[in-house]
């Protein structure tokens, strides 16, 4: 064959592997690393819940988690730890901290000392109490007990023979519980931080039985890191005084609170709700005190996160920055936990964390699995996080790149290259062609940029439009939701069609120069919409600003010339999902 017709032949292969992967999103989200699937499996019994790892002196994993032949919360419940040389891609078998066949054990979560000793604390049911007061009925005893550690000195091979206990001190929210402060109801999903020297940790007391009255309080210890002596481990519960933190006005569910420095001596305090949103407290005194719990806020503008009632984990890195763990819905309940999103927050002058536009790092396609209670890995510049779906843990890593879009999305204004496939702008041509790998889905997914300027908020105006005579392809339109004009974009593959709209109110009315990017993010089978330089997250109108697209949707290639109209200034076509930070990046380049 000769070359001439090895090129062409090489062209007709590569137009027929473009096509087959359009049709075959399934392979593409078979090695989409946000896959769930994709991470590295943990090593459990059946049920398995916080799987949080520290790093030891000699680079060692150590994973500590609460597992169980049974579901969550039924006897035979204990904590085991299992160890991985090389970066979770593989873990010893698990290693009992705790026996299945005694009390119950859960939640255990570790600290390593800069000498190397590894201590895990977790809930231990010591009285063995498995009924309420006045009552022969059994019930949960996963979240009454002692507060215990064992440790390790043997990078997680063994734990000491024998457990301790930490002492908790009774106040007001104790005696409102079923054992009148006999008995602790209480529960932790933090992992301890230092800062100036002492470990901090965050858990949940519990005034009624079943997680019900929540208060938070913080664990100090002012020597663990340097004292070998356990029995001269010096332990104080803070905030002073007989109240934890709450705030009354957001109800009985407030808890599963988690902790991180804030600057020299102040603290950063993050707990869920049973409303929709997070919730946040500040102490500027090493958690003497603390600010009365806000709604959780992107900024000081007061825009504030959601996620439903599940764990919300704020941490901070090495280097000072901090990352936002949640769903981005307004869920009531403890669903709605797929996909995951990161946020990622830099330290301001005020004393303030100003989070960055959320980011989907983590899906499953079955939108009725449900992952929580990650946990934070960093090693050699390098970033993993684990979750947990109950029945099976895993870890997986973190792009960098991702981190640091998040980090930089305040000061960024460079143009994403990537996939961009056509930068249209008035005058050049009326009607431009539309790139062949546009629509196509080979990559996943495709994002429209616009920046425009209508002249009023008037629905039923076509901005942009690839749809040809048989309704295939893409648009994106002015419409009406509610009396109000938002912008909606529509995918049609021939076949099957999906609409999805902007936030109301997210434009202003449309006065003066917008800008908007729709990313079609069919590996995740997720659609969202950043409105100048915000991701649209529902507002009030609804739980969340985006959307689910169908898993069997096909390319979306239409018309081969695009119809722009006059009100656009700036026109870009991604065949790839852009990431939110690129979408934001864009509209800083043409915000000046």
């Amino acid at each position: 064959m000769n070359r001439k017709a090895m090129l062409v032949g090489w062209s007709l292969a590569a137009v027929f592997a473009l096509r087959v992967g359009a049709a075959d999103l399934s392979a593409i989200r078979a090695v989409d690393p946000r896959n769930l699937a994709n991470g590295y499996r943990i090593p459990s019994e059946n049920y398995t819940d916080q799987p949080y790892v520290v790093v030891t002196t000699n680079g060692n994993w150590v994973c500590v988690m609460t597992t169980g032949a049974g579901i969550e919360g039924q006897r035979g419940q204990h904590v085991v730890s299992c160890v991985s040389t090389n970066q979770g891609k593989s873990w010893s078998e698990p290693i009992d901290i705790e026996s299945a066949n005694g009390p119950e054990a859960s939640w255990a979560t570790p600290f390593v000392t800069p000498y190397g000793r590894i201590y895990v604390f977790y809930v231990w049911n010591g009285d063995e109490i498995v009924t309420l007061p006045n009552s022969d009925r059994r019930v949960r005893s996963d979240t009454h007990g002692w507060y215990v550690f064992r440790y390790s000195d043997d990078g997680g091979l063994t734990w000491s023979a024998q457990r301790h206990r930490v002492p908790i001190r009774t106040t007001s929210v104790d005696r409102r519980n079923p054992w009148r402060g006999e008995v602790m109801h209480f529960w932790s999903i933090d992992k301890p931080v230092v800062q100036n020297g002492k470990m901090y940790l965050a858990f949940t007391k519990l005034g009624r039985y079943f997680m019900q009255d929540g208060e938070g309080w913080i664990i100090e210890s002012n020597n663990i890191l340097t004292e070998r002596d356990v029995d001269k481990i010096a332990f104080r519960i803070l905030p002073e005084g007989d109240s934890g933190v709450k705030n009354p006005a957001f109800g009985s569910i407030q808890e599963e609170f988690n902790v991180v420095p804030l600057g020299t001596n102040a603290l950063f305090l993050v707990n869920r709700l049973a409303s929709g949103t997070p919730a946040q407290s500040i102490s500027t005194d090493g958690g003497v005190s603390w600010t009365a719990p806000e709604r959780m806020t992107y900024s000081t503008d007061g825009r504030t996160f959601k996620t439903p009632r599940a764990c919300p984990r704020v941490f901070q890195t090495s280097s000072g920055k901090y990352l936002f763990w949640y769903h981005n819905n307004s869920g009531k309940m403890w669903s709605g936990r797929n996909p995951a999103f990161l946020s990622g927050g830099v330290l301001e002058d005020n004393g303030f964390i100003r989070w960055s536009e959320p980011e989907l790092v983590l899906f499953d396609p079955n939108p009725a699995i449900r992952m929580s209670y990650p946990d934070l890995i960093e090693q050699d510049g390098q970033f993993w996080i684990t979750e947990t779906q109950k029945t099976t843990a895993r870890v997986h890593s973190l792009d960098r790149g991702l981190l640091n879009g998040m980090w930089h999305q305040f000061t960024n204004k460079a143009v994403a290259q990537n996939g961009l496939v056509l930068e249209y702008r008035p005058g050049t041509i009326e009607n431009p062609t539309v790139p062949f790998s546009f629509g196509d889905l080979a990559k996943g997914g495709l994002s429209v940029e616009l920046q425009f300027e209508l002249e009023g908020a008037t629905p039923g105006q076509t901005l942009f439009s690839t749809v040809d005579k048989s309704g295939k392809g893409v648009s994106v339109t002015t419409a009406s939701v509610g009396g109000e004009t938002v912008l909606a974009i529509r995918l049609c593959d021939g076949i099957r069609a999906v609409t999805w709209e902007s936030d109301l109110g997210a434009f202003r009315d449309f006065v003066g120069k917008h800008h908007v990017v729709f990313i079609a993010d069919f590996s995740a089978q997720v659609i969202s919409v950043i409105a100048d330089g915000i991701f649209c997250d529902g507002g009030t109108n609804r739980p969340q600003g985006w959307g689910r697209l169908p898993k069997e949707m096909e390319d979306l290639k239409g018309a081969l010339q695009a119809k722009v109209a006059v009100p656009v200034r700036v026109l870009r076509l991604y065949d790839r999902a852009i990431r939110t930070s690129e979408a934001v990046g864009n509209f800083r380049s043409l915000a000046e």
